[in-house]
């Protein structure tokens, strides 16, 4: 009776506020999820034009599936899956809300042994109250790319998006998973991302977020079977007086893993961007390999960014590190661009663009990285 006792989680869970640790910097006051009721159905535009495998897209009436893969399950999520809710319950105020009232969910299976050359693609239409579930399972020795987009049908939508993704790879199987978030400066965006690694299988994500008003995504990585390796790589850009909140999490449990955690931003206007990152390494996970990193460019001498990383060691043969920066747009490479007849406009730009390129050249998917790097020099002003 997953629903109910979901829906009695939520109604018993204050909203968070800032008086919680993790919600120390994000203030919810004038939030009410209630009052985004009557969602529409509406098209959006993507970031991305790509060949695929698969296909479906998501509004308030349902998901179509215009395009599905032969051999694997490309449909929508049944409420009994064994799978469902096993890495992302109902423990926290959102997570519940979206286990109490999903309606559009997507399962994806890749069958053992199966490797697609095209990426799977699933885009999501945030109108109202979105509740947006994906359950993947990658079996062993397969290999996958996914990628999901939350965009919003026009500049001005408000809405209240909640989102929840659950990631299973398995021994020896590889997933490319990318979520890019470009949800318009008017919705409140709240998301669950976890995934379970397993022996010598690796997990290779990206986390663009170039939209929404406020709220929270949180990103966990359980390094669950001896040799599993996890790379999370997150871009954002925020303006205006936007707030991005990313809380990440690498969970080491087996021994002989490898994670490597590395996110950048850029802020201008009033923006502000909180980032969370801590490892964990269980007792018995010895020989891990961990880092994590958080960079910060502030474009605006009223921009704010608060990079919170952390380390909980339990086990004594281990390699963890971290770094997290707060810096301002070199002026003398300002000066030089300009100095060459580049308007500042375009020498800001070029300075933001070497900024992200460590992290850009992360990325594996080529149209990914053109349509993460278009969406990041989108927001630097023309004139």
């Amino acid at each position: 009776m997953a629903r109910p006792d979901a829906l009695a989680a939520y109604d018993a869970l204050p909203l968070p506020d800032m008086t919680e640790e993790h919600w120390r910097f994000t203030d919810l006051r004038g939030f009410d999820p209630e009052s985004f009721a009557g969602a529409a159905s509406a098209e959006i535009e993507t970031l991305l034009d790509l060949d695929v495998a698969g296909y479906a897209t998501v509004t308030a009436d349902g998901i179509e599936i215009e395009k599905a893969p032969e051999g694997v399950t490309f449909e929508l999520l049944p409420e009994e899956h064994d799978r469902l809710y096993s890495l992302v319950g109902w423990d926290e105020k959102f997570a519940a809300h979206n286990a109490a009232m999903w309606k559009h969910g997507l399962l994806v299976v890749v069958p053992k042994g199966v490797e697609l050359e095209k990426p799977l693609y699933v885009r999501i239409s945030a109108t109202g109250q979105t509740f947006w579930r994906l359950v993947v399972v990658v079996e062993e020795g397969a290999r996958a790319s996914l990628i999901e987009e939350y965009a919003s049908p026009a500049p001005d939508t408000e809405a209240y998006s909640n989102a929840v993704t659950e990631l299973f790879v398995e021994p020896a199987a590889k997933l490319e998973y990318v979520s890019l978030q470009n949800l318009s400066r008017e919705t409140w965006h709240f998301a669950s991302h976890h995934a379970r690694v397993e022996r010598d299988a690796e997990l290779d994500w990206v986390a663009g977020g170039f939209g929404s008003k406020k709220g929270k995504t949180r990103i966990q990585n359980d390094l669950n079977g001896r040799g599993a390796t996890s790379r999370v790589t997150g871009a954002y850009f925020a303006d205006g007086t936007q707030h991005l909140d990313y809380d990440t999490f690498q969970e080491h449990i087996a021994p002989d893993c490898e994670s490597d955690f590395a996110f950048k931003g850029a802020l201008r206007d009033e923006a502000t961007a909180v980032w969370r990152g801590m490892i964990r390494v269980e007792e018995n996970a010895q020989k891990t390999n961990a880092y994590q990193e958080c960079r910060n460019l502030m474009l605006s001498p009223t921009t704010h960014a608060v990079p919170i990383p952390g380390l909980e060691i339990l086990a004594n043969d281990v390699r963890c590190t971290h770094g997290a920066t707060v810096g301002r747009v070199n002026r003398e490479d300002l000066f030089y661009l300009m100095s060459r007849g580049l308007a500042r406009p375009e020498a800001e730009r070029l300075v933001v663009r070497g900024f992200f390129q460590s992290v850009l050249d992360r990325i594996e998917l080529e149209p990914v990285r053109d349509a993460v790097t278009a969406a990041l020099e989108a927001r630097i002003p023309q004139a």
